[in-house]
């Protein structure tokens, strides 16, 4: 009963989600582009963003706390979960992604909305910040705060995670995900708890990792990535997990420097994608920072 009570619910959020498109500049001149996302909830507007290979369904743990105070707009970043590669020949590093996101802003009618990311999402809130795009902002486990060797290490799992992940038939994903040990198995390295996970969401998220047509142009853009410069005029926290073994947590103490006028906050328990294993937790930072 539980099971089906699960998946009826993620019917009805599958189906929540829309599209907006919106123009973007491209060497041949100027192409539409087009984003998912799903909107819900009441108050101020806050966008969730989430990491590269990931999808806008990773932020469910937290979606209806957030939207208890806030109109949440989660969306799939382009050539991400539901939304279609940005056009031929726009780049994905982080000046233009952060154009196009303006642009979708602008077409989802978003006048500086609070924004919280997560990974590659936390270092576009952290530049959308910078650009005055946003009111305030979250940062979990945010890019660009690495040393060229903690870099290659987190783009080495990640390129490992998608062979696997296109490696992997359906089927298999299935059997495994069936099974804490293949849970464990499937997201170790983004998630602390991996076996509580539920099946269903985690061959959702491999799905959508397996399936993401921007992510080697995204991977291949952050080689030359780092957060370099003050978030000024806004509230600004960034919080990491203290079991992240993607993004090591000591690159938190670097980005507080990097950005002395933040919060640092502590995740205890939390991988790289912290809003499943401590929803709660993650939800009051935001909305603390939020408010």
């Amino acid at each position: 009963m539980a099971e089906s009570a699960e998946k009826a619910e993620s019917t009805e959020k599958a189906e929540n989600v829309q599209t907006v498109s919106f123009p973007v500049d491209t060497p041949s001149g100027r192409r539409r582009a087009e984003v998912a996302y799903r909107r819900t909830g009441a108050g101020e507007p806050l966008v969730l963003l989430h990491g590269i290979g990931h999808h806008l369904q990773g932020w469910d743990p937290v979606l209806e706390i957030l939207a208890a105070e806030h109109e949440v707009i989660a969306l799939d970043l382009p050539g991400f979960g539901r939304s279609p590669a940005l056009p031929a020949g726009h780049p994905y590093d982080l000046p233009s992604t952060v154009s196009a996101l303006r642009a979708c802003f602008e077409a989802l009618e978003l006048d500086r909305p609070h924004i919280a990311g997560n990974s590659l999402g936390g270092l576009l809130a952290l530049q959308l910040g910078q650009d005055k795009l946003a009111r305030t902002v979250t940062a979990l486990s945010p890019a660009g705060f690495w040393t060229e060797a903690e870099r290659r290490w987190a783009f080495g799992v990640l390129r490992g995670m998608r062979a696997t992940a296109r490696r992997l038939p359906p089927e298999r994903m299935a059997r495994l995900a069936a099974t804490a040990a293949g849970r464990t198995a499937m997201g170790c390295w983004v998630y602390a708890r991996p076996a509580r996970r539920a099946p269903e969401s985690l061959v959702a998220e491999t799905m959508a990792l397996r399936e993401a047509t921007g992510f080697e142009a995204t991977l291949a853009a952050g080689r030359s990535v780092l957060f370099t410069h003050e978030v000024a005029g806004l509230p600004v926290t960034i919080a990491w997990g203290d079991r992240d073994r993607l993004l090591l947590p000591r690159q938190g103490v670097r980005a507080k420097k990097v950005v002395p006028g933040a919060r640092l906050v502590r995740l205890p328990g939390c991988g790289h994608i912290p809003m499943s294993d401590d929803p709660a937790l993650v939800a009051r930072v935001i909305l603390d920072t939020a408010r």
